[in-house]
């Protein structure tokens, strides 16, 4: 019977799965099975679109459709918890396993306590990472650093500090991980600063982490964490569909340790990023009125967060109290009035800035003020069911 904490290698019995998925195809069996026999309504997963630059979010009923989400994706700066919020009615009325980094698990955390999204209806099968990179900046990056086209590459990873991509012709080249970023290439931002890199608030989570031995790059590490994800997985394990080993325990450790590694460069990472400013939480954003001076007031940053939701939002012309200014460029109570609605759930992934035409560094300013939230009240968005500090359940307007 598994149980939460268990850790095993997992690989599929399925031999096109174990080809085409991603170390042994774990990630792919699980899903697979969890659609056959009816345990979700549908999966939300990421399949490659034009090209591997190309993420696309797929909602699959089809267990045949599921080897479609085979593979890793990297460039793909996506948030899944956006999607199941917003345009699948948040899983009110169908069952849902959705494919998580830990951003959007954290996400999806948060809306579950606002009640945007329905908890026992999502099983978050969790994936490890430790970052993507934007589509465009990555298509440069190949051309310039690796002098290839980016075309004819096939499959890109990072491993032992190195980014490491492979060509059709079977050729890799790999380049120093540091290097890349310090010339402004490589991990977006956010992820950067990032250093939450295994999904633990997930029901699984599952990476290539911590497995060596004759199964490396041959099976997955999978951890539970919750009673419907050892519920989903025992099933999976007894079906046959999933074949399973003990952990090394060398593997164990290593995986421990690549972790605490990743996360004390995110902690540099936001050391650097952050060291311009000084304060507390209104003398910090104080600090950042030269970027937001900036803004045309598009709604990007809004319609691209996962966390805003309200229906009549109070940032429109028509609906917003009398003494939030409707000029353009608005006054920085537009960004403050969001600052109040979503900064203490930030998840930090990126999406406000991915958006933003005038390039302000949203994703560097909200991350920047949730961390001096989490520090002053000791809350920790995205990772357990505790209420936020300013908890408004259900939000107004709504």
């Amino acid at each position: 019977m598994v149980q939460i904490g268990d850790m095993y290698y997992a690989w599929g019995s399925d031999d096109e799965i174990a080809t085409n998925g991603e170390c042994g195809g774990a990630v792919t069996t699980i899903l697979k099975f969890l659609l056959e026999e009816g345990v979700v309504d549908a999966v939300l997963a990421v399949k490659k679109g034009s090209d591997l630059y190309d993420a696309v979010p797929t909602l699959i009923t089809d267990p045949e459709k599921i080897i479609e989400s085979a593979g890793s994706l990297h460039c793909g700066t996506l948030n899944m918890a956006k999607i199941v919020g917003k345009y699948l009615d948040g899983a009110k009325d169908m069952k849902i396993a959705v494919t998580t980094k830990p951003c959007d698990a954290m996400t999806l955390v948060e809306l579950i306590k606002r009640e945007e999204v329905d908890g026992d209806n999502i099983l978050m099968v969790g994936v490890n990472c430790g970052g993507t990179m934007p589509p465009v900046k990555a298509r440069q990056m190949i051309e310039k650093f690796y002098e290839t086209d980016p075309d004819e590459v096939v499959k890109e990873e990072i491993a032992k500090g190195k980014l490491i991509i492979e060509t059709k012709d079977n050729e890799e080249q790999e380049i120093s991980i540091d290097e890349l970023e310090n010339a402004g290439y490589g991990r977006r931002t956010n992820c950067r600063r990032c250093e939450i890199n295994i999904p633990s608030m997930a029901d699984l989570a599952l990476g290539n982490w911590g497995v060596i031995g004759p199964l490396a790059g041959k099976a997955t590490f999978v951890e539970v964490f919750s009673e419907k994800g050892a519920d989903a997985l025992d099933k999976a394990i007894e079906s046959g569909a999933l074949n399973t080993q003990e952990p090394i325990p060398k593997g164990v450790e290593i995986r421990a340790n690549i972790d605490k590694i990743m996360a004390k460069l995110a902690g540099k990472w936001q050391a650097k990023d952050f060291d311009e400013t000084r304060g507390e939480i209104f003398t910090t954003m104080a600090q950042y009125m030269d970027e937001f001076d900036k803004c045309i007031k598009c709604y990007g940053c809004r319609e691209s967060c996962p966390i805003c939701y309200c229906e009549n939002c109070c940032l429109e012309s028509n609906n917003g109290p009398d003494w939030l200014s409707k000029e353009l460029p608005p006054s920085p109570m537009f960004h403050m009035e969001r600052l109040i609605h979503m900064v203490e759930s930030c998840t930090n992934c990126g999406q406000c800035e991915e958006v933003c035409p005038a390039e302000i560094p949203l994703a560097k300013i909200w991350h920047e003020i949730n961390l001096k939230m989490q520090e002053t009240y000791g809350f920790t968005r995205g990772m357990d069911d505790k209420m936020p500090p300013l908890s408004y359940f259900p939000a107004p307007g709504k």
